[in-house]
């Protein structure tokens, strides 16, 4: 990337990062007010077409629904480095809590198959410090060969390629394994082809779309970035063409009272122009998007990478906030994943004086993905399986 660009896309990555910080605390503390808030109206959507395509056995809230396995375990951190042995363990042990098996390699089969095309969907983002791990990443790749998933049948995806290069997740450290994101440069780090057209335009798949009342628009060094402007959010064909099974792990985070999880990493990273979606329509994308068939029929399981995470600052890297959760946390279900992973951050942030309770209202897209069937945001619906290793 050139310095130009890299600079102005830092701008946009703080604005967006900051929007969808801004808005769940914005909403947390209308909440929280005895004044009256005016409400307005919200863009529309096409969130009408998601629900006419017939739902499949693999669709949200998968095969648990409302179950989720927390391990936790305070050796998975020493010395300030992630204990990859203790990593393994962690995710061996929520797989079998979670589904009830007795061996490890018939719970990985009850949502994945030798012939699948598997995709991990990581979360580099905020950059080496906060992201996706590699010793949770490389323990779940281990427990799929073990589930005899070929390495060439796994592909490592995110939004943002030279965002997963910059973490180390290249195809030199996974060799055998695809790693690839929808907005990409060549070699010598132009985003246009010779036809003139974004590497990225070539990576959206224009028969599945979010559409959203809400116009985007930028300039010519944030474009690679979002792709295309207007009304319409691509899917990229990672999702729609590429994958059979997808295995979603995102990272333990805070976004300003609230949290950005499993649904958040798959919503906006799945689909293109997304810059003008934080503003109003954060909580609709989150659950919106996923409710559409690439993602509600694909996503098998999600594990949450919670051994490193942050409690305030997020979704962006600031080091004084960061902490060790010690957990992971697992489920079919996106929704209740959300929630438990809210809960555990909100603890963090009530005991660091941040805040004092938690609001109905950063739990809104939790709410808004229940109402679309795609999980249990309701606590006491919630089975938590929740293991200390001593």
């Amino acid at each position: 990337m050139n310095q130009v660009n890299r600079r102005n896309f830092l701008r946009l990555a703080g604005a967006g990062a900051a929007a969808a910080a801004t808005v769940p605390v914005a909403q947390a503390m209308s909440a929280a007010t005895t004044m009256p808030v005016t409400q307005t109206a919200k863009p529309d959507t096409n969130i009408a077409d998601a629900l006419k395509v017939p739902r499949n056995e693999h669709s949200m809230p998968g095969l648990f629904p409302g179950r989720v396995a927390l391990v936790k375990n305070p050796g998975a951190v020493k010395d300030n480095t992630i204990v990859e042995q203790e990593v393994y363990d962690m995710i061996a042990r929520s797989m079998l809590e979670l589904t009830g098996e007795k061996k490890l390699k018939k719970a990985w089969l009850r949502f994945v198959s030798p012939g699948d095309r598997i995709g991990l969907k990581v979360n580099p983002v905020a950059g080496k410090s906060l992201s996706t791990s590699h010793e949770v990443v490389r323990s779940v790749i281990a427990q799929l060969e073990l589930s005899g998933i070929e390495r060439s049948q796994i592909t490592i995806w995110d939004r943002r390629e030279f965002e997963l290069t910059d973490v180390g997740f290249t195809a030199e450290n996974y060799p055998g394994i695809k790693v690839v994101g929808t907005e990409q440069m060549d070699k010598e780090g132009l985003y246009y082809g010779k036809d003139g057209k974004l590497y990225g335009e070539h990576m959206i798949d224009r028969d599945w779309y979010y559409w959203a009342d809400v116009e985007g628009e930028y300039d010519e060094y944030t474009m690679p970035y979002m792709v295309n402007g207007g009304k319409y959010s691509y899917f990229t064909k990672i999702v729609t063409q590429d994958l059979d099974k997808i295995i979603n792990i995102p990272i333990l985070k805070n976004a300003g009272a609230t949290v950005t999880l499993a649904l958040k990493n798959l919503a906006y990273g799945s689909v293109s122009n997304t810059g003008r979606l934080h503003a109003k329509l954060w909580s609709e994308t989150c659950a919106q998007v996923c409710a559409f068939a690439p993602l509600r029929d694909k996503v098998v399981l999600n594990i949450v990478d919670g051994i490193k995470g942050c409690f305030n600052g997020g979704p962006g890297a600031n080091p004084q906030f960061f902490c060790d959760y010690n957990a992971i946390i697992t489920g079919s279900d996106p929704v209740a994943v959300d929630r438990i992973g809210y809960d555990i951050v909100l603890a963090k942030r009530i005991a660091e004086g941040l805040q004092k309770e938690g609001s109905p209202t950063a739990l809104e897209f939790m709410l808004q993905a229940e109402r679309l069937s795609l999980g249990v945001a309701d606590r006491s619906r919630i089975d938590l399986r929740e293991v200390v290793v001593a």
